[in-house]
């Protein structure tokens, strides 16, 4: 059994990285630890990377499509982590999940429609709706004793005629919730019983720690599986965000034909050579590495708990059960957002992501990308206690 080493700096400047060359343009500034976009900075696994090399080693690259397979490691893959028996014809190709959540809004809602969606969540879950001029209707996560939860009660009482769409985060961005399977049932119900298409982001559904184990949408109840869109890649869990590998799965036919005929008929459901060399690569080869990877960033996840519990208790950890994602709850710092955001990035020289760019309900916190080498997060908690 290969060991992984996931100590290894690599660095990453001067390849066209989001996360490490667009500091200045985003944060105003460079020389900044960049703990910001949700990619890790760990290596591409060494199997994906071998893949990747022997397909290039045929001088051809011709239109293509997906193999068998591909398919049957999406299958096996699927089957052996959430327990989801996945019929060939669910699964669609899509060149990423923000743009099939784009995809579906234009496909199934209108013009001053409403969309629905429960923050803090994911920016994009506001930002493609109203872009494409939707409505968005918020259903704020409830926070009951230092847990989010949904709030059914409140849901029921914003939904209209008008409203055609839930995008859910499952498991949660920003929070990193593994959703129960008595919440998902609930919001099946009540999604189907008003007629609400579900739109399930699922891409950090891989990446679920022990004990949590994490519910595919569509398998909670007949009711999901009726009225939903599942999207999910292996991009997050394998460090491929730069090879676009994002599926869907439908299992309601005719939800599933008039979507796969829209994306069909714009070929959109059409992969390159190397989306599904590297997805057939991770989801055949890829276990082990995905246990060392969970194991190692859940470790990251204790490391900067007990860092901030022991020098900077002000700011609370809500420990993440999927993702390498943390949030963090800097309230008691006493700050108001401005003074917040020049803590953390003029004073402690660090690229995090603002809490309030997923909601208002994020004010005074902010997201935190533990998938790196722990030597740089403490690098990193050093220089904010430094700040301090």
């Amino acid at each position: 059994m290969k060991t992984y080493d996931f100590d290894e700096i690599t660095d990453r400047k001067g390849t066209n990285c989001i996360k490490h060359d667009a500091l200045k343009e985003h944060f105003g500034q460079e020389g900044l630890i960049p703990l910001w976009v949700a990619d890790m900075d760990f290596r591409t696994p060494d199997f994906i990377i071998d893949a990747l090399k022997q397909r290039l080693e045929h001088p051809v690259f011709g239109y293509t499509y997906p193999s068998e397979e591909y398919y049957n490691s999406i299958i096996r893959w699927n089957k052996e982590l959430h327990d989801w028996d996945l019929r060939r014809e669910w699964i669609s190709f899509i060149p990423g999940i923000v743009r099939g959540i784009a995809f579906a809004v234009e496909k199934f809602t209108h013009e001053a429609d409403k969309i629905i969606i429960q923050p803090p969540v994911y920016h994009p879950f506001h930002l493609v709706p109203e872009k494409m001029k939707r409505r968005v209707v918020y259903n704020p996560l409830r926070l009951t004793d230092g847990v989010y939860e949904m709030d059914f009660d409140h849901l029921d009482s914003i939904i209209d005629d008008k409203c055609k769409m839930l995008i859910l985060s499952n498991p949660h961005n920003p929070a990193g919730i593994v959703w129960s399977k008595e919440s998902l049932q609930k919001l099946a119900a009540l999604c189907s019983a008003n007629n609400l298409l579900v739109i399930s982001d699922e891409i950090h559904s891989e990446m679920a720690y022990p004990p949590y184990k994490h519910h595919p949408f569509p398998t909670v109840s007949e009711a999901a599986s009726a009225c939903s869109i599942t999207f999910a890649a292996p991009s997050k869990t394998f460090n491929i965000a730069g090879v676009v590998s994002s599926y869907a799965i439908i299992p309601e036919n005719h939800l599933r034909k008039e979507f796969y005929d829209y994306l069909e008929a714009r070929e959109l459901n059409q992969g390159t050579i190397f989306s599904y060399t590297a997805t057939t690569a991770a989801y055949t080869h890829g276990k082990e590495w995905r246990r060392q990877m969970l194991d190692y960033v859940m470790r990251n996840v204790d490391f900067v708990e007990a860092y901030l519990r022991r020098n900077i208790p002000q700011i609370k950890v809500y420990r993440p059960q999927a993702s390498f994602l943390v949030w963090l709850d800097c309230r008691e710092l006493g700050l108001n957002h401005r003074k917040l955001i020049a803590l953390f990035t003029e004073q402690a020289r660090l690229a995090l992501n603002d809490g309030a760019m997923f909601g208002i309900e994020g004010n005074g916190y902010m997201r935190i990308n533990v998938g790196c080498p722990r030597s740089t997060l403490g690098m990193a908690l050093e220089q904010l206690k430094n700040a301090l």
